[in-house]
């Protein structure tokens, strides 16, 4: 009779389990058994990070939301439209006024003003003179519509002449270019009688003034916005 066949035990090698771990080349194969069981290895080292995905598909729109409280009543609010600034000016102006009062008007110039809540610049420019015995003191101001400037103050300018000798004093004539200027607010819209004056000064004697000799002289006026 022939030799009986290999147990099954022989036939897996000696009765023993097989444990085989898959390694790399570069590590030898280990495998570890404990009571004819095989044992897992250590965990490796983590690997890199892969490539980002893709993009998925948009999600589909989600729910309305529901109403929210019902806010309070506003306050009603009016827009102002600022109109565009137009200038607004005019210039009076004469060749020779050789004016030799010394209380009175001198000249005048009638101005239209557009707008109500505006300041005017007026300014005078001619030729003045003031010469006496004695100490005298001369003044030329503006006025509109016959009243001098309240907002804020009177518009003005003064010549002044020392105590000297009554001879030296009498004979000193000297006419120079000078000017009255500055700004008037609080005057209404429409038509504006401005001139320009001349007048004595407080607690000093006159003396005799001349405006506008051999020369031109002008008032110029114009509107600004404040």
């Amino acid at each position: 009779m022939g030799a009986p066949p290999a147990s099954s035990a022989h036939a897996a090698g000696e009765g023993t389990l097989g444990c085989t771990n898959l390694l790399s080349k570069e590590e030898k194969p280990r495998s570890h058994k404990y009571n004819g069981m095989c044992l897992q290895g250590p965990s490796g080292v983590p690997g890199r990070d892969g490539n980002p995905g893709a993009n998925g598909i948009p999600g589909t729109p989600g729910i309305p939301g529901r109403d929210g409280l019902k806010g309070e009543k506003g306050e009603c609010m009016r827009e102002s439209i600022e109109e565009s600034w137009t200038p607004n000016f005019k210039q009076c102006s004469w060749s020779a006024l050789n004016y030799g009062i010394d209380l009175g008007k001198i000249a005048e110039c009638t101005f239209t003003k557009m707008r109500s809540n505006s300041a005017l610049r007026v300014l005078f420019s001619g030729s003045l003179r003031l010469k006496c015995k004695t100490a005298c003191c001369q003044r030329w101001y503006f006025t509109f519509n016959g009243a001098e400037c309240a907002g804020p103050l009177p518009i003005e300018a003064i010549i002044y002449l020392d105590q000297g000798s009554p001879e030296l004093n009498s004979t000193i004539n000297i006419h120079r270019t000078s000017s009255v200027e500055g700004l008037c607010e609080g005057i209404n819209a429409g038509l504006v009688d401005i001139a320009i004056w001349v007048g004595t000064c407080s607690d000093y004697p006159r003396g005799d003034a001349s405006t506008g000799w051999n020369s031109v002289s002008r008032i110029i006026i114009e509107e600004l916005p404040k």
